[in-house]
């Protein structure tokens, strides 16, 4: 424990390293946001400004194959959309803001009211809102509440009580946004408890040995709505089926927002990840209490019975996965009960 000018000292160490690491977050964030700028400048110049011509969709696809092979994740037709309608929103480079980063700006091109996304933007900087904070303000109408109020100041503050302050710039830094422009891995332990992720590592093993048709797509499946990052544990796709099967563990009880949440990514894969002669996709949502396991399987809306009875021939039965489950959670607290020296 540091006591008196260790403490002192301690403490200025501290100012340093998050001053520094704020500074690093800045220039890492305006050299992306200048970058995807530009580039929504070149797309738009090279489609003449008409993004429904047939050549701007070819240009898109053919581009986003390309940049993904070059650069990796980030660069997806929507991504590229993105930085088009960046540049059409904000034509002019200079009046770009240091302070905002990209999630802001994908934030404020949702506004079309040119009045309230300039308002959105100098609030955002002087109150130095977070994303959240901005989001949050976008889509309780904070712009029409504020100019309607007799009590502006009451309104301005109640974001605070709403939404937590911004974040360290520690935690800004593992932003995917930021990862995929830098290059960097998105490092799992960021995402999930230890005990979840041993789970995982047992279940993907386990489905691959037990399931019938079973074939891995992706771990920690990441999956962005406005800016807001969703990742699903496990994908694997069943060629039997002809289905993606996704797989999300909980860590205490099953909520319905655990539900929702499946329910989610499975219309997700259906409008998004489907193509001709797949099935609807299959969500299994796996709750790992210490007293009890329970299994969800989630299928979309208008599912054929035929099916969904069809894919419990070639899907481990609720009583595989809860036995497997229960088995592999007993082994885990063994081991951590010998590491703790019970």
């Amino acid at each position: 424990m540091l006591e008196g000018q260790e403490k002192i000292i301690f403490q200025k160490i501290k100012e340093i390293l998050q001053e520094a690491r704020n500074k690093v977050y800045k220039v890492a964030n305006n050299a992306m946001v200048e970058a995807y700028w530009n580039i929504g400048r070149v797309i738009v110049e090279k489609q003449g400004g008409n993004d429904k011509a047939e050549y701007g969709t070819a240009l898109l696809k053919n581009l986003s194959k390309e940049m993904t092979k070059e650069f990796g994740k980030g660069f997806t037709i929507a991504n590229l959309k993105n930085m088009r309608q960046f540049y059409l929103t904000f034509p002019k480079s200079y009046a770009l803001r240091s302070e905002l980063s990209w999630t802001h700006y994908r934030l404020l091109m949702r506004i079309e009211n040119d009045n309230a996304r300039n308002f959105y933007m100098e609030e955002c900087i002087k109150s130095n809102w977070s994303t959240r904070q901005l989001e949050r303000q976008i889509t309780t109408l904070f712009y029409e509440r504020i100019l309607s109020s007799k009590n502006k100041e009451k309104v301005a503050q109640e974001i605070y009580k709403l939404e937590p302050q911004p974040k360290q710039a520690e935690d800004i830094i593992k932003d995917p946004y930021v990862l995929e422009f830098l290059g960097l891995p998105e490092n799992m332990d960021f995402l999930e408890k230890n005990l979840e992720q041993a789970l995982i590592d047992h279940l993907q093993k386990f489905l691959l040995e037990l399931g019938r048709g079973f074939s891995f797509v992706a771990r920690q499946k990441r999956i962005t709505f406005d800016g807001r990052h969703f990742y699903i544990d496990l994908v694997f796709y069943n060629y039997i089926l002809k289905c993606f099967v996704l797989i999300d563990l909980k860590i205490g009880d099953l909520t319905h927002q655990d539900l929702g949440q499946m329910q989610m990514y499975v219309h997700y894969y259906e409008d998004k990840m489907m193509t001709v002669g797949d099935n609807p996709p299959i969500g299994i949502v796996l709750c790992a209490d210490k007293s009890d396991s329970i299994v969800k399987y989630t299928l979309p809306k208008g599912e054929k019975q035929i099916f969904a009875s069809k894919y419990m021939l070639y899907l481990p039965s609720e009583e595989e996965l809860l036995l497997e489950l229960k088995k592999e959670y007993d082994i885990l607290e063994q081991e951590k009960n010998l590491e703790d020296g019970k």
